[in-house]
């Protein structure tokens, strides 16, 4: 199973370099891996999620955004069918809204 994410700044046109990212399983919080967004603003997370059921991605975005940011961190709850798929949870974000769906 491969697990991939990639935020984009909406506001400013460009990726979210620098973003810092954690899945874990909900129905134990475990850690699964963590990463942070390179400068395209992607993440691989691969071989992170080898069951199915529900996952969550956390994105530290007032790390990115600043002190300031309305949204400090934005949580994306998903879940995995088959864990032989390829999944790709991008992240639109900007200061006062964000918006995700599954890519390819």
């Amino acid at each position: 199973m491969s697990l991939s994410t990639h935020v984009l700044d909406t506001a400013r046109g460009r990726p979210a370099a620098g973003v810092g990212v954690r899945l874990t399983r909900v129905r134990d919080g475990a850690v699964l891996a963590e990463g942070t967004t390179d400068g395209d603003g992607r993440l691989r997370l691969p071989g992170a999620a080898t069951e199915p059921g529900a996952y969550r991605l956390t994105f530290d975005t007032g790390g990115y955004l600043g002190p300031d940011a309305f949204f400090p961190e934005v949580t994306v709850v998903f879940t995995i069918a088959d864990p032989a798929e390829h999944h790709h949870v991008p992240l639109l974000l900007s200061p006062y809204g964000y918006s995700t769906y599954r890519g390819s």
